[in-house]
């Protein structure tokens, strides 16, 4: 295991995490840490004879050295570690987690029925690992793999009021300081379907206190241009609207609270026009 963080990518032979370990060269790159790709799987004990069972044990085999080989010659200044376990994929994506500024995981491309197959690895590592996870599609960025950056587009952080979280917030503005890109701080909520008639109007408090939380972190990245909103109704229909052109949209998931992602996280990670990175946070 790496002695320092790393970006870790999870490679299994499918094209959607081989972009996606491309993706997190980038990311290593912008952030001056090695990439580790890690493979896990379970291998047969022996040849089936079977084409449908032994062509994807073989295509996996292999893809662990092809991934290293594309990304050295893509990359040559960028250093590359590589690791190769038997066994659970989600366990040892979990155990990586914990030396991993990031984990980056391939989910299937764009379409109807592509964005509803949002892998169960890729949704159980998300839900329990113990650093932000990061899930790329295929068609999440442009035909050379250079992820999306600059000032058209930005990087929109979906920020839950009544749990801010620091790591999130960080993270966000982090994410957005070093694409030389504009955040744009969401904050969505619904009200009451009848407001009683002595009801009082949340949109000044929030307002307020949307300012507030944002204040030190604006002072703290004085370059990054910050614009934040406001809006009323279904958090995960407003979030996954907001990513359009965006180059990322970093959402938050508090811990501890159990072994599955929530409605907003679930509309983001199968929906979104853009990566999703998922904080965790207290």
């Amino acid at each position: 295991m790496p002695a320092q963080q790393t970006i870790t990518a999870g490679v299994d032979g499918s094209p959607e995490s081989l972009d996606a370990a491309a993706w997190a060269a980038h990311e290593a790159l912008r952030r001056d840490l090695p990439l580790h790709l890690v493979q896990a799987f379970d291998p047969p004990a022996e040849r089936s004879r079977l084409p449908e069972i032994d062509v994807p044990s073989q295509r996996e085999s292999g893809a662990l050295g092809r991934a290293v080989l594309q990304l050295s010659n893509a990359h040559p200044t960028l250093r590359i570690l590589d690791e190769q376990v038997t066994g659970s994929p989600v366990g040892a994506l979990l155990a990586t987690a914990r030396s991993s500024a990031l984990l980056v995981l391939g989910s299937r491309g764009s379409g109807a029925l592509a964005r509803a197959l949002v892998g169960s690895v890729a949704l159980a590592v998300t839900a329990r690992a113990s650093c932000p996870v990061a899930l790329v599609r295929a068609s999440d960025h442009s035909e050379d793999r250079d992820p999306a950056v600059g000032p058209d587009h930005p990087v929109v952080l979906g920020l839950d009021l009544a749990h801010p979280g620091d790591e999130l917030l960080e993270y966000a503005f982090d994410a957005a300081a070093s694409r030389q890109a504009p955040l744009h701080v969401v904050h969505v909520w619904t009200a009451p379907l009848i407001p009683s008639a002595d009801a009082i109007d949340p949109m000044p408090e929030k307002a307020h206190r949307l300012t507030a939380e944002l204040a030190p972190w604006r002072r703290k990245f004085p370059g990054t241009l910050v614009t934040d909103r406001l809006v009323h109704g279904l958090a995960g229909h407003h979030l996954v609207k907001a990513t359009s052109t965006a180059a990322l949209l970093v959402i938050g998931r508090r811990v501890p609270v159990g072994p599955h992602l929530g409605r907003t996280t679930h509309a983001a990670v199968h929906q979104a026009d853009c990566p999703v990175v998922v904080v965790p946070h207290y």
